[in-house]
Protein backbone atom coordinates (compact mmCIF):
# COMPACT_ATOMS: atom_id res chain seq x y z
CA UNK A 1 0.00 0.00 0.00
CA UNK A 2 1.23 3.39 -0.85
CA UNK A 3 0.44 6.15 2.01
CA UNK A 4 0.10 9.88 1.44
CA UNK A 5 1.49 11.84 5.00
CA UNK A 6 0.37 15.26 4.61
CA UNK A 7 1.43 16.88 7.77
CA UNK A 8 1.97 20.31 9.22
CA UNK A 9 5.38 20.16 10.24
CA UNK A 10 9.05 18.71 8.23
CA UNK A 11 9.40 15.33 10.08
CA UNK A 12 11.36 15.30 13.73
CA UNK A 13 10.57 19.30 14.32
CA UNK A 14 7.48 18.62 16.15
CA UNK A 15 6.06 16.36 19.24
CA UNK A 16 2.53 15.86 18.44
CA UNK A 17 3.69 14.69 15.44
CA UNK A 18 6.41 12.36 16.55
CA UNK A 19 4.23 10.72 19.17
CA UNK A 20 1.20 10.61 17.08
CA UNK A 21 2.84 8.99 13.88
CA UNK A 22 6.04 9.03 13.44
CA UNK A 23 7.16 6.97 15.78
CA UNK A 24 5.37 4.18 13.38
CA UNK A 25 6.92 4.45 10.41
CA UNK A 26 8.98 1.96 10.56
CA UNK A 27 6.28 -0.49 11.20
CA UNK A 28 4.43 0.79 8.25
CA UNK A 29 7.79 -0.20 6.32
CA UNK A 30 8.20 -3.36 8.04
CA UNK A 31 4.97 -4.47 6.44
CA UNK A 32 5.25 -3.62 3.45
CA UNK A 33 4.08 0.27 2.76
CA UNK A 34 5.76 2.73 0.72
CA UNK A 35 5.06 5.83 2.55
CA UNK A 36 5.38 9.61 1.46
CA UNK A 37 5.63 12.60 3.76
CA UNK A 38 4.58 16.01 2.98
CA UNK A 39 5.47 18.54 5.31
CA UNK A 40 3.51 22.40 4.15
CA UNK A 41 6.61 23.81 4.20
CA UNK A 42 10.34 22.50 3.74
CA UNK A 43 13.06 22.71 7.03
CA UNK A 44 14.91 25.71 6.38
CA UNK A 45 11.28 27.71 5.54
CA UNK A 46 9.48 26.13 8.93
CA UNK A 47 12.03 27.27 11.25
CA UNK A 48 11.95 31.18 9.61
CA UNK A 49 7.94 31.00 9.37
CA UNK A 50 7.97 30.32 13.00
CA UNK A 51 10.46 33.04 14.23
CA UNK A 52 8.93 36.73 15.42
CA UNK A 53 8.50 39.20 12.79
CA UNK A 54 9.04 38.88 9.17
CA UNK A 55 5.13 39.23 8.37
CA UNK A 56 5.60 39.72 4.52
CA UNK A 57 8.07 36.70 4.48
CA UNK A 58 5.36 34.66 6.54
CA UNK A 59 2.85 35.49 4.04
CA UNK A 60 4.92 34.59 0.98
CA UNK A 61 6.20 31.38 2.82
CA UNK A 62 2.12 30.58 3.37
CA UNK A 63 1.50 31.04 -0.91
CA UNK A 64 4.63 29.08 -0.92
CA UNK A 65 3.22 25.85 1.36
CA UNK A 66 -0.20 26.51 -0.95
CA UNK A 67 1.64 25.70 -4.18
CA UNK A 68 3.12 22.89 -2.49
CA UNK A 69 0.10 21.72 -1.54
CA UNK A 70 -1.31 22.28 -5.14
CA UNK A 71 1.87 20.72 -6.63
CA UNK A 72 1.18 17.70 -3.95
CA UNK A 73 -2.47 16.93 -5.65
CA UNK A 74 -1.31 16.65 -8.88
CA UNK A 75 0.81 13.25 -7.58
CA UNK A 76 -2.35 12.03 -5.00
CA UNK A 77 -3.93 10.27 -7.45
CA UNK A 78 -1.17 7.17 -7.07
CA UNK A 79 -1.80 6.78 -3.05
CA UNK A 80 -3.89 3.97 -1.69
CA UNK A 81 -4.47 5.78 1.74
CA UNK A 82 -4.32 10.13 2.74
CA UNK A 83 -3.58 10.29 6.14
CA UNK A 84 -3.66 14.05 7.24
CA UNK A 85 -2.12 15.35 10.74
CA UNK A 86 -4.61 18.11 12.22
CA UNK A 87 -5.16 19.78 8.71
CA UNK A 88 -3.51 20.51 5.33
CA UNK A 89 -2.78 24.18 5.19
CA UNK A 90 -2.36 26.40 9.07
CA UNK A 91 -5.16 29.01 6.93
CA UNK A 92 -8.44 28.83 5.11
CA UNK A 93 -10.98 26.77 4.47
CA UNK A 94 -10.60 22.68 3.91
CA UNK A 95 -10.00 23.05 0.04
CA UNK A 96 -6.98 20.22 0.00
CA UNK A 97 -9.28 18.10 1.86
CA UNK A 98 -12.46 18.30 0.07
CA UNK A 99 -10.53 17.93 -3.26
CA UNK A 100 -8.55 14.60 -2.47
CA UNK A 101 -11.88 13.41 -0.51
CA UNK A 102 -14.38 14.45 -3.18
CA UNK A 103 -12.66 14.96 -6.67
CA UNK A 104 -10.10 12.35 -6.30
CA UNK A 105 -12.40 9.77 -3.94
CA UNK A 106 -9.28 9.20 -1.74
CA UNK A 107 -9.64 7.48 1.83
CA UNK A 108 -8.75 9.98 4.32
CA UNK A 109 -7.30 8.45 7.63
CA UNK A 110 -7.57 11.92 9.41
CA UNK A 111 -6.07 12.61 12.78
CA UNK A 112 -5.96 14.96 15.84
CA UNK A 113 -4.67 15.44 19.46
CA UNK A 114 -6.44 18.31 20.64
CA UNK A 115 -9.57 20.21 20.70
CA UNK A 116 -8.53 21.88 17.20
CA UNK A 117 -12.33 22.94 16.30
CA UNK A 118 -11.55 25.69 19.00
CA UNK A 119 -8.74 27.92 20.57
CA UNK A 120 -7.57 28.86 24.09
CA UNK A 121 -6.34 31.89 23.04
CA UNK A 122 -8.39 34.96 25.25
CA UNK A 123 -8.07 37.70 23.00
CA UNK A 124 -7.86 36.33 19.45
CA UNK A 125 -8.43 38.77 16.67
CA UNK A 126 -11.53 38.10 14.41
CA UNK A 127 -9.06 38.35 11.56
CA UNK A 128 -7.30 35.45 12.90
CA UNK A 129 -10.05 33.29 13.91
CA UNK A 130 -11.24 33.64 10.09
CA UNK A 131 -7.75 32.82 8.64
CA UNK A 132 -8.06 29.84 11.37
CA UNK A 133 -11.27 28.54 9.71
CA UNK A 134 -11.73 26.09 12.99
CA UNK A 135 -15.21 25.02 11.82
CA UNK A 136 -13.39 23.11 8.95
CA UNK A 137 -12.82 20.23 11.90
CA UNK A 138 -15.76 18.84 11.41
CA UNK A 139 -15.78 18.67 7.97
CA UNK A 140 -12.71 16.61 7.22
CA UNK A 141 -14.17 14.41 10.29
CA UNK A 142 -17.24 13.91 7.64
CA UNK A 143 -15.20 13.67 4.76
CA UNK A 144 -12.37 11.44 6.22
CA UNK A 145 -12.51 7.31 5.81
CA UNK A 146 -11.49 6.92 9.18
CA UNK A 147 -10.76 9.67 12.06
CA UNK A 148 -7.95 8.95 15.00
CA UNK A 149 -8.71 10.65 18.02
CA UNK A 150 -5.88 11.26 20.85
CA UNK A 151 -8.49 10.41 23.58
CA UNK A 152 -12.13 9.79 24.22
CA UNK A 153 -13.01 13.60 24.47
CA UNK A 154 -11.89 14.62 20.96
CA UNK A 155 -13.60 10.54 19.98
CA UNK A 156 -17.19 12.14 20.84
CA UNK A 157 -16.82 15.21 19.01
CA UNK A 158 -15.37 13.42 15.59
CA UNK A 159 -18.56 10.81 16.22
CA UNK A 160 -21.43 13.87 15.45
CA UNK A 161 -19.81 13.23 12.03
CA UNK A 162 -18.04 10.08 11.47
CA UNK A 163 -19.44 6.78 13.02
CA UNK A 164 -15.65 5.45 12.07
CA UNK A 165 -13.95 7.59 14.89
CA UNK A 166 -10.99 5.37 16.82
CA UNK A 167 -9.35 5.85 19.97
CA UNK A 168 -5.75 5.99 19.50
CA UNK A 169 -3.73 7.48 22.50
CA UNK A 170 -0.61 8.92 21.85
CA UNK A 171 1.85 7.14 23.00
CA UNK A 172 5.39 6.28 24.31
CA UNK A 173 8.33 4.30 22.97
CA UNK A 174 9.31 3.18 25.79
CA UNK A 175 11.95 0.34 24.76
CA UNK A 176 13.75 2.85 22.94
CA UNK A 177 13.61 6.37 23.76
CA UNK A 178 11.68 6.68 27.29
CA UNK A 179 13.31 3.92 28.83
CA UNK A 180 15.23 4.97 31.55
CA UNK A 181 17.48 1.37 31.37
CA UNK A 182 18.99 2.69 27.80
CA UNK A 183 18.86 6.48 28.45
CA UNK A 184 21.74 8.69 30.81
CA UNK A 185 20.59 11.68 32.78
CA UNK A 186 21.96 15.03 32.14
CA UNK A 187 24.63 15.92 35.25
CA UNK A 188 23.03 17.58 38.47
CA UNK A 189 23.25 18.12 41.77
CA UNK A 190 22.72 14.60 44.00
CA UNK A 191 21.28 16.97 46.70
CA UNK A 192 18.20 18.93 44.65
CA UNK A 193 15.12 17.68 44.66
CA UNK A 194 14.30 18.78 40.92
CA UNK A 195 10.45 19.48 40.23
CA UNK A 196 10.11 19.26 36.31
CA UNK A 197 8.35 20.40 33.49
CA UNK A 198 8.72 20.56 29.63
CA UNK A 199 6.66 21.80 27.08
CA UNK A 200 6.82 24.84 24.50
CA UNK A 201 5.66 28.36 24.73
CA UNK A 202 2.26 28.14 23.63
CA UNK A 203 1.83 25.87 27.11
CA UNK A 204 4.48 27.77 29.28
CA UNK A 205 0.55 29.47 30.58
CA UNK A 206 -0.24 26.64 32.43
CA UNK A 207 2.95 26.40 34.05
CA UNK A 208 2.27 29.70 35.53
CA UNK A 209 -0.65 28.47 37.64
CA UNK A 210 1.56 27.40 39.63
CA UNK A 211 3.37 29.87 40.54
CA UNK A 212 2.77 30.54 44.03
CA UNK A 213 2.71 26.95 44.75
CA UNK A 214 6.27 26.53 43.89
CA UNK A 215 7.78 29.43 45.37
CA UNK A 216 6.04 28.43 48.39
CA UNK A 217 7.36 25.53 48.03
CA UNK A 218 10.71 26.26 47.25
CA UNK A 219 10.60 28.61 50.72
CA UNK A 220 10.02 25.37 52.84
CA UNK A 221 12.61 23.52 51.44
CA UNK A 222 15.86 24.56 50.20
CA UNK A 223 16.70 21.59 48.61
CA UNK A 224 13.78 22.11 46.16
CA UNK A 225 14.14 23.57 42.07
CA UNK A 226 12.32 23.77 38.93
CA UNK A 227 13.22 22.85 35.96
CA UNK A 228 11.74 24.21 32.74
CA UNK A 229 12.20 22.40 29.45
CA UNK A 230 11.11 24.59 26.48
CA UNK A 231 11.27 26.64 23.94
CA UNK A 232 12.10 29.88 25.65
CA UNK A 233 12.56 30.29 29.08
CA UNK A 234 9.12 31.28 31.79
CA UNK A 235 8.44 34.78 32.31
CA UNK A 236 8.45 34.18 35.97
CA UNK A 237 11.20 34.11 38.52
CA UNK A 238 11.82 31.70 41.19
CA UNK A 239 14.84 31.26 43.53
CA UNK A 240 16.19 28.20 42.25
CA UNK A 241 14.82 27.87 38.19
CA UNK A 242 16.72 25.87 35.73
CA UNK A 243 16.18 26.63 32.16
CA UNK A 244 17.29 23.97 29.52
CA UNK A 245 16.56 25.10 25.54
CA UNK A 246 14.13 21.95 24.28
CA UNK A 247 15.93 20.07 21.81
CA UNK A 248 14.93 16.48 20.62
CA UNK A 249 18.37 15.21 21.22
CA UNK A 250 18.84 16.37 24.68
CA UNK A 251 15.31 16.48 26.02
CA UNK A 252 14.99 12.73 27.48
CA UNK A 253 18.53 13.13 29.61
CA UNK A 254 17.71 16.67 31.00
CA UNK A 255 14.30 15.27 31.55
CA UNK A 256 15.50 12.54 33.60
CA UNK A 257 17.52 15.07 35.85
CA UNK A 258 13.76 15.78 37.72
CA UNK A 259 12.50 13.76 40.09
CA UNK A 260 8.63 14.57 39.87
CA UNK A 261 6.91 15.82 36.78
CA UNK A 262 4.14 18.24 36.75
CA UNK A 263 1.20 18.90 34.75
CA UNK A 264 -1.07 21.64 35.65
CA UNK A 265 -3.72 22.81 33.38
CA UNK A 266 -7.17 24.65 34.09
CA UNK A 267 -10.32 22.80 33.97
CA UNK A 268 -12.26 23.85 30.90
CA UNK A 269 -13.34 22.59 27.00
CA UNK A 270 -9.86 23.01 25.17
CA UNK A 271 -7.92 20.97 28.20
CA UNK A 272 -10.35 18.44 28.00
CA UNK A 273 -8.65 17.51 24.73
CA UNK A 274 -5.76 17.22 25.95
CA UNK A 275 -3.80 13.97 25.43
CA UNK A 276 -1.71 13.62 28.66
CA UNK A 277 1.34 13.86 27.11
CA UNK A 278 3.74 15.18 29.67
CA UNK A 279 2.29 12.92 32.25
CA UNK A 280 2.86 9.66 29.73
CA UNK A 281 6.77 11.26 29.42
CA UNK A 282 6.97 11.53 33.08
CA UNK A 283 5.36 8.13 33.78
CA UNK A 284 7.75 6.33 31.23
CA UNK A 285 11.07 7.48 32.95
CA UNK A 286 9.60 5.98 36.53
CA UNK A 287 9.05 9.58 37.69
CA UNK A 288 5.44 10.31 39.12
CA UNK A 289 3.85 12.31 37.65
CA UNK A 290 1.39 15.23 39.19
CA UNK A 291 -1.35 16.61 37.45
CA UNK A 292 -4.94 18.32 37.20
CA UNK A 293 -7.62 16.22 37.43
CA UNK A 294 -8.78 16.91 34.09
CA UNK A 295 -9.88 15.11 30.80
CA UNK A 296 -7.58 12.06 29.92
CA UNK A 297 -5.43 12.65 33.07
CA UNK A 298 -8.46 11.28 35.11
CA UNK A 299 -8.07 7.93 32.68
CA UNK A 300 -4.39 7.70 33.07
CA UNK A 301 -3.78 8.18 36.72
CA UNK A 302 -5.31 6.42 39.74
CA UNK A 303 -4.31 9.06 42.58
CA UNK A 304 -1.86 7.59 44.84
CA UNK A 305 -1.61 4.25 42.83
CA UNK A 306 0.53 5.56 39.73
CA UNK A 307 0.44 9.31 40.33
CA UNK A 308 -1.15 12.02 41.78
CA UNK A 309 -4.33 13.98 40.82
CA UNK A 310 -4.69 17.85 42.50
CA UNK A 311 -7.52 20.26 41.80
CA UNK A 312 -6.82 23.44 44.49
CA UNK A 313 -3.35 24.69 45.29
CA UNK A 314 -3.37 23.54 48.67
CA UNK A 315 -3.34 19.90 47.23
CA UNK A 316 -0.84 20.54 44.76
CA UNK A 317 0.57 21.88 47.57
CA UNK A 318 0.73 19.00 49.88
CA UNK A 319 1.59 16.39 47.04
CA UNK A 320 4.55 18.01 46.01
CA UNK A 321 5.80 18.09 49.94
CA UNK A 322 4.66 14.62 50.25
CA UNK A 323 6.84 13.87 47.59
CA UNK A 324 9.60 15.48 48.26
CA UNK A 325 9.79 14.48 51.73
CA UNK A 326 9.21 10.60 51.00
CA UNK A 327 12.22 9.22 48.00
CA UNK A 328 10.28 5.36 48.80
CA UNK A 329 6.75 6.94 47.73
CA UNK A 330 9.06 8.80 44.37
CA UNK A 331 9.91 5.59 43.23
CA UNK A 332 6.69 4.04 43.78
CA UNK A 333 4.15 5.65 42.44
CA UNK A 334 6.73 6.12 39.53
CA UNK A 335 7.33 2.26 38.70
CA UNK A 336 3.78 2.33 39.26
CA UNK A 337 3.20 5.11 36.66
CA UNK A 338 5.93 3.29 33.86
CA UNK A 339 3.61 0.14 34.13
CA UNK A 340 0.72 1.88 33.21
CA UNK A 341 2.31 3.44 30.10
CA UNK A 342 3.82 0.07 29.24
CA UNK A 343 0.70 -2.10 29.82
CA UNK A 344 -1.76 1.17 27.93
CA UNK A 345 -0.08 3.76 26.55
CA UNK A 346 3.50 2.34 24.58
CA UNK A 347 4.08 1.95 20.82
CA UNK A 348 4.05 -1.70 21.38
CA UNK A 349 0.71 -2.10 23.23
CA UNK A 350 -1.10 -0.02 20.52
CA UNK A 351 0.43 -0.68 17.83
CA UNK A 352 -2.29 -2.85 16.58
CA UNK A 353 -4.55 -0.21 16.79
CA UNK A 354 -2.46 2.36 14.70
CA UNK A 355 -2.04 -0.26 12.18
CA UNK A 356 -5.76 -0.68 12.02
CA UNK A 357 -5.99 2.67 10.61
CA UNK A 358 -4.56 1.95 7.21
CA UNK A 359 -7.23 -1.43 7.05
Amino acid sequence: MKILFIIPYPPGESPSQRFRFEQYLDILKQRGHTLYLAPFLPPQRWRLFYQRGNTFARIGMIFRGFARRVGLLLSASQYDRVFIHREAAPVGPPIIEWFLAKALRKKIIYDYDDAIWMTDKINESTLERTLRWRSKVSSICRWSHKVSCGNEYLRQYALRFNANAILNPTTIDTEGLHNPSVQQPAAKDSHQIVIGWTGSHSTLKYLYLLKDVLLQVQEKFPEASLLVIADRPPEFQLPRLIFREWSPETEIADLMTADIGIMPLPDDEWSKGKCGFKALQYMALNMPAVASPVGVNTTIIQHMENGCLCRTDDEWLAALEMLIADAELRKRLGRAGRQTVIDRYSVSSNTSTFLSLFE
